[in-house]
């Protein structure tokens, strides 16, 4: 499971959930409309979220740990034997739409073909630290591309810098590569991302995004590798 830290944090502090009113607040800060004596205030409870984050994100990342998985790998019977896979070149330019086997395997298998990060982030729906590497690619183009199966996730266009410390993006590289499903965990509803062939768990999604979409796909880096444009 992938932690939303700024969701978190206004959870245990009962503070306005609405991504839109961080969002709000962060433009007010720089607008020339704003009174002077509202910047101090604005800032002041920004640092505060931001240190009240990142220790939530340490608390939280240890209990995650700690717990069962709120995404465990779906039973192979409830799989679809086959799936629909819009293929991509590594620079992002989209060629068919497949139709390919769904890729199942036992635990041991996958743990020999993963790191251990990525066998418990991808298989079990752990989380990695914030921060941990939030630019893979280093705004190189290319394709994010799922680190289980290689089916092409997201496009390094679509990235955008959240300051969340995961790896974010505004929108897939094709609805029909993601699986997104609800997600009851820790007493909040959200939307896990998971990959559409092998169910590898990537992330969530959530609305506080950037236009065109309005939309946070807050990933995983260890779920992916980035294949760059040749």
């Amino acid at each position: 499971m992938l932690l939303n830290v700024p969701g978190f944090v206004r959870s245990l502090l009962r503070l306005p959930s609405r991504g839109d009113e961080l969002g709000s607040l962060e433009v007010n800060m720089f607008s020339s409309n704003r009174k002077e004596d509202q910047l101090p205030r604005a800032m002041g409870r920004r640092s505060f979220l931001i240190a009240a984050g990142a220790a939530a994100a340490g608390l939280a990342y240890a209990y995650v740990q700690r717990s069962e998985p709120a995404h465990a790998a779906a039973a192979t019977a409830d799989l679809p034997k086959k799936v629909s896979i819009a293929e991509f070149s590594d620079s992002g330019q989209r060629k068919s739409v497949v139709s390919l086997g769904t890729v199942i395997k036992t635990e041991d298998e996958w743990r020999k073909q993963l790191s251990p990060d990525s066998f418990e982030v991808t298989r079990h729906a752990a989380t990695e630290l914030p921060y941990t590497n939030e630019n893979p690619n280093e705004h190189a183009k290319g394709v994010f591309r799922c680190i289980c199966c290689d089916t092409a996730l997201f496009d390094s266009s679509t990235k955008f810098e959240s300051g969340t410390g995961w790896p974010s993006f505004w929108a897939p590289i094709a609805k029909e590569n993601i699986l997104e499903t609800t997600d009851n965990s820790f007493g909040m509803v959200r939307t896990a991302v998971s990959c559409r062939r092998c169910d590898a768990h990537l992330g969530h999604v959530f609305d506080d995004g950037p236009p065109p979409t309005g939309l946070r796909y807050c990933m995983n880096s260890v779920a992916m590798r980035f294949a760059k444009a040749s």
